[in-house]
């Protein structure tokens, strides 16, 4: 069996970015993939401004530190001052522009008005105090936002900021989805002896929307080799990649593997990781193939791990695609190592160490719920109470 980072390095090679480019409004961006790197045409800020609600002053006036001066105007933003006569203040208000003349701000707290028309600046400010000078956040020809970035809330506000009205993005990337198993029913359909309810198909389709893909989903396909074939050569045609779940280990029942081969070709089959090992991936005609394992946690760790980095690739992503992880106390002893890299779900508990579900089962839905993250747990590695260990949140994992 391979590693988890030869397996991981294996699809990662063999991934190909969409090519596809399309031009969408900024406002509908969140979540793409930027195509081309995007350079500002501007500075930001565009001129001196204000950090503060106070008075623009020139710092010569105010070395007394109890100057009276004469408020000539009063300067809101969006709004330009009147040059500053020396001996003078202008009310001045957060964002609004320096007025020629003036050196720097005295917040409003520092300062008494004394009159109609009078303010006494009880502070001795520095030149520059307050101002936001013209270019600090960002210069006119620098790059912004590189290719290969995926847009979130702060890429898009600082698209904005230099006033991007539209980004270029790689199209979005075209999933096929299918489940394999007689023993599946969809929830609100009657339960049959022997028979699950599909929580795959809930779990899977949400983590694909969640990473901004477009799916088709082809639903349950009945336990037979010549079904699995005609999904896998339907779902080919004007997919990106294919994903199923179930029927990738071993048994007379599970289809999966001898109908890629028909159909296409797998490069990689079992991972020496705990839960998940009947991993698959390969290509069918033009589309990428994954083949995750039917039971629910394996299947969600291995989408999580694998799947996830491997769709951000194709979509385009540059840079890494690894989740970042933390290290942690460990709050519980797991005295029998495994010889694969386990991922063991576990929440932080008050004492701010890691504590893991109870039962570690691949079938236990209940551990993705109750856990904060995983610990992923190298080969053949036993833990003490107190050991630092590698944990990955979920809150890395779900976008």
């Amino acid at each position: 069996m391979l590693t988890m980072a030869e397996a991981l390095a294996q699809m990662l090679a063999a991934a190909r970015p969409v090519a596809d480019i399309e031009v969408v409004p900024t406002l509908e961006a969140n979540g793409r993939v930027l195509a081309e790197a995007q350079v500002s045409g501007m500075n930001v800020p565009g001129q001196d401004n204000t950090q503060m609600d106070g008075y623009a002053v020139r710092a010569a006036d105010c070395v007394s530190g109890h100057a009276a001066l004469k408020v000539s105007q009063r300067i809101p933003a969006g709004h330009v001052g009147q040059p500053l006569q020396p001996g003078t203040a202008a009310r001045i208000f957060t964002g609004a522009l320096i007025p020629p003349g003036a050196d720097a701000v005295v917040m409003q707290e520092q300062c008494e008005v004394s009159g109609p028309d009078t303010v006494t600046i009880r502070h001795t400010p520095k030149t520059g105090e307050w101002i936001r000078r013209a270019g600090e956040d960002i210069t006119s020809g620098s790059t912004i936002l590189p290719a290969g970035a995926r847009l979130r809330s702060q890429e898009l506000g600082l698209a904005a900021s230099v006033g991007l009205a539209q980004l270029p993005v790689r199209r979005k990337l075209r999933v096929a989805v299918f489940f394999t198993g007689d023993e599946l029913a969809m929830p609100g359909e009657p339960l049959a002896p022997g028979a699950i309810y599909n929580s795959n198909r809930f779990t899977l389709r949400a983590l694909l929307e969640n990473l901004g893909c477009e799916i088709t989903d082809f639903g349950i396909v009945p336990d037979t080799l010549d079904a699995t074939r005609a999904v896998l050569r339907t779902s080919a045609v004007g997919h990106d990649l294919i994903i199923t779940s179930g029927g990738v280990s071993v048994g007379e029942e599970d289809h999966i593997k001898p109908a890629v081969e028909a159909e296409g070709r797998l490069t990689m089959w079992q991972i020496a990781i705990k839960p998940g090992k009947p991993l698959a991936f390969g290509e069918v005609v033009q589309a990428a193939f994954v083949g995750l394992p039917g039971n629910p946690v394996s299947s969600f760790i291995t989408f999580l791990m694998f799947v996830r980095p491997f769709i951000l690739r194709l979509q385009g992503v540059q840079g890494p695609v690894a989740p970042r992880a933390f290290t942690m106390r460990a709050d519980f002893n797991l005295p029998k190592a495994d010889r694969r890299n386990e991922f063991l779900r576990a929440r932080i508990n008050a004492g701010g160490g890691l504590e893991p579900f109870r039962n570690q089962s691949s079938g236990v839905l209940t551990s993705t719920v109750w856990g904060d993250g995983v610990i992923d747990n190298p080969p053949n590695r036993t833990i003490a109470e107190g050991d630092m260990v590698r944990f990955i949140p979920f809150s890395e994992l779900m976008h």
